[in-house]
């Protein structure tokens, strides 16, 4: 689909009239400065070059560019606002999906005394977003607004309800064949017993709902007469708890979601469960954190249409418990969360910061960050097929223990030093062990072991001068071995910074590809211009467990943005 269709273009001129309506009797009040406008404009752009080399593909346009711009009109009692978005020719792995145009995003939202009432689009999140998440990550290309209603009450102390009800955004639909509703409380308990809050002592507890009201669908068993009878309503349940004293906190979770077969699980009736636990300490005095975390997950893959494939037609979000790396080679291979089949997931993290004039300290102290995952599948029973047909789909799946483990998915043990030599010069070592199951996280493929090290190096002429330095290399004997990986950049504070880097396939014998990026990124007041040029590398783009292929591009990219 290339643009919104009649009926949309219908709706969304009906909602730009709601929000000129809302600014038109604003104004007085914007006039006495009770009300306050603003928005962004984020546009990026891309010059295409063919690279058989590396594998890009070939381009009908000259010029490919993703632009938003969006405006807010905030008051005391009134908000209202409007985006629109233009990809008619999106940048490379945006196309598939994104490309169109219009205006996917309108609201109007009154508050009043504890009370906020929202008609429109708007993003929601229950609890850690077991059973509901909906939000934008345009790096991701994920979108998965709710059009509809929502009301907030916090009117009585304490207590955090939210109602809500709507169809969800899948890039330029809007998925009316299922309706989606949800409840939310949350108390703390603390506000009311005043000893606990004498005390410093911080409890809260909530649940949550979640109701999938679904259209039936014509899903046949291959090479059969059989139609299965799929649920109309799929019922999803969070209980959550969380309780903080001092440095200390801990944290527990459980969601339940009710028979919803579906693309991801092969079309079988098994319910879906997540249990997460976790502890924290954090003591600034003693320059000390820790963290501890473990969650098991088993077919909780959510979507609005049981059908539909892509990264936004999810309506929650399973976390997924590693280390979020920004360093180039050290996030080449990162993780995502195998919510349909299920998973053993541990995390910890520990930091300590030596005091200055001590044996480890030093004159300016040392930090010290060590953080450690692990992702196991779960001992799941095969699933025995149905003897008249065949075939799984229809029947319960393989069966898991609670506490069995399967395969490794993933492991990822990295610690991080950061040392300051002198007044200006700054260090920052990283060791990385990794394995990655390239086979279950991509679906090809075999494991991955790889040892990565990083060593960051930053000088500080004066307060306006900087440069920075990155030496990065990881070697493994799979995949595509050894990959080398270096940086300069120089910045001039607070306008102007000039990168230069390349990122080199060394250990492959027989094409030692060169991902060379030369960039200049200007910022004056609330603008923000960056200029490129060079290649990047196919690969995965990951946040928080969710990932997208990013395709294999060369050219001259563009990027400009602006915030008022």
């Amino acid at each position: 689909m290339t643009h919104p269709t009649h009926h949309h273009r219908r709706r969304l001129v009906s909602g730009i009239a709601a929000v000129v309506a809302l600014c038109a009797a604003a104004v007085p009040c914007a006039a006495a400065g009770d009300a306050v406008v603003h928005g962004s404009v984020q546009a990026d752009g891309l010059f295409p070059e063919e690279d058989a080399s590396i594998g890009t593909g070939t381009y009908d346009q000259k010029f490919l560019f993703n632009t938003y711009a969006d405006v807010n009109l905030v008051s005391k009692y009134m908000e209202g606002g409007v985006r629109a978005e233009f990809m008619k020719w999106p940048t490379p792995g945006f196309e598939n999906d994104f490309a169109g145009w219009g205006i996917p995003n309108v609201y109007l939202k009154g508050k009043y005394k504890g009370f906020e009432l929202t008609a429109g689009d708007f993003y929601e999140q229950f609890g850690s977003g077991f059973i509901l998440r909906t939000y934008e990550e345009r790096s991701l290309g994920i979108d998965n607004s709710l059009r509809g209603g929502r009301l907030k009450v916090t009117a009585v102390n304490g207590l955090k309800l939210t109602l809500l009800g709507g169809v969800q955004r899948r890039y330029w639909d809007w998925d009316t064949r299922s309706q989606i509703y949800g409840a939310d409380a949350e108390v703390s308990l603390s506000q009311y017993c005043p000893a606990m809050k004498k005390r410093g002592a911080v409890w809260s507890v909530g649940a949550s709902y979640v109701l999938k009201n679904e259209d039936d669908e014509n899903i046949v068993v291959p090479g059969t007469d059989y139609r299965l009878m799929v649920p109309r309503k799929v019922n999803a349940f969070d209980v959550r708890s969380r309780f903080q004293k001092g440095a200390w906190g801990v944290m527990g979770e459980f969601a339940y979601k009710s028979q919803d077969p579906s693309f991801d699980n092969g079309y079988t009736y098994h319910n879906g469960t997540a249990v997460m636990l976790s502890g924290s300490y954090a003591n600034a005095k003693k320059g000390m954190s820790a963290l501890v975390q473990v969650k098991r997950s088993d077919n909780m893959s959510f979507r609005s249409q049981r059908s539909m494939q892509g990264l936004s037609a999810f309506v929650n979000n399973m976390p997924a418990f590693t280390y979020q790396h920004t360093y180039a080679l050290a996030s080449m291979y990162p993780y995502a969360t195998q919510a349909a089949p299920g998973e053993w997931a541990f995390q910890g993290q520990f930091a300590y910061t030596f005091k200055r004039h001590t044996a480890l300290g030093g004159r300016y102290g040392t930090k010290v960050r060590l953080n450690a995952s692990y992702v196991r599948g779960l001992d799941r029973e095969p699933a025995v097929p149905d003897p008249t047909v065949g075939y799984t789909m229809g029947t319960d799946g393989g069966k898991a223990s609670f506490f069995g483990m399967g395969e490794c998915y993933y492991q990822d043990v990295n610690l991080t030093i950061d040392k300051r030599i002198t007044s200006d010069f700054q260090l920052t070592f990283m060791y990385m062990n990794q394995l990655y199951n390239k086979g279950v996280i991509e679906g090809h493929g075999d494991r991955v072991r790889s040892n990565i090290f990083v060593l960051d190096g930053k000088y500080k002429f004066d307060k306006r001068f900087t440069l920075r330095a990155e030496l990065q290399y990881l070697t493994t004997n799979q995949d595509l071995k050894d990959w080398a990986y270096g940086l300069l950049e120089f910045s001039v504070q607070p306008y102007l910074m000039v990168t230069l880097s390349d990122m080199w396939n060394c250990g492959n014998d027989t094409d030692k590809k060169h991902y060379y990026m030369f960039g200049v990124t200007g910022t004056y007041r609330a603008n923000r211009l960056m200029l490129s040029y060079g290649r990047t590398r196919a690969g995965y783009n990951c946040s928080g467990g969710v990932c997208r292929y990013v395709p294999a591009s060369r050219g001259f990219s563009i990027s400009y943005s602006y915030n008022f």
